[in-house]
């Protein structure tokens, strides 16, 4: 399947997703990978806010495609995460006038591929994760400083990662690519599937 813009072809959602991410990489001032993660609390009331993306796994991945980024175990989306095993996303790029929308079950990656990203991020970050209590009260910045500075020095130059921090796989039942077009007349393409187990189906959408 093919459109006017050349990106549709093939049946493989997730190529699609990296390749307009890496063009998005080339074009966007700020954090191309920056995603907007919608989860519910337990009465059902929804969460959104922006996290960043670090990783489109392909279909040939041992999870057969996936979405995965990072954070605090406990923090509240964490939590939410936990409680109901499912999210949606949405990837938007301005200067590219495209989006992405991702709907799926929730699995944690809290072995060797978190403990490897984790000590790819810079040290302040690393002993940032262990200092934050996040989505916790807190009584001042100065606190949150001092708390840093007690990580510091028990956790020293090389802090292993937090075993409350770590990742998360957004495994898609729907992929849906949104692309701008004249008068309102958008592309639209939804990959869906029932479970993990069938087949993809491809419709086009009404914009």
């Amino acid at each position: 399947m093919s459109d006017r813009t050349g990106i549709f072809a093939g049946d493989d959602p997730f190529a699609i997703a990296a390749a307009w991410l890496k063009e998005a990489t080339a074009t966007e001032l700020n954090d191309p990978n920056a995603i907007a993660l919608a989860t519910v609390d337990p009465t059902g009331l929804p969460n959104v806010r922006m996290v960043l993306l670090k990783e489109i796994e392909g279909r040939d991945a041992p999870s057969g495609g996936a979405f995965v980024f990072y954070t605090n175990y406990g923090s509240r989306k964490g939590q939410e995460l936990d409680a109901s095993g499912k999210a949606a996303l949405v990837m938007h790029w301005k200067s590219l006038r495209r989006q992405i929308r991702v709907r799926g079950l929730v699995t944690r990656e809290e072995g060797p591929q978190a403990d490897a990203y984790y000590a790819s991020r810079s040290l302040q970050s690393r002993l940032g994760a262990w200092a934050s209590h996040q989505s916790q009260p807190l009584s001042s910045r100065g606190a949150l400083m001092a708390e840093v500075a007690k990580v510091t020095a028990l956790k020293g130059p090389n802090p292993k990662r937090p075993p409350f921090w770590g990742g998360y796989r957004i495994t898609p039942l729907e992929v849906e690519f949104w692309a701008d077009g004249a008068f309102r007349l958008h592309d639209r393409f939804r990959w869906e599937r029932s479970d993990f187990a069938s087949d993809w189906r491809c419709d086009r959408l009404n914009p």
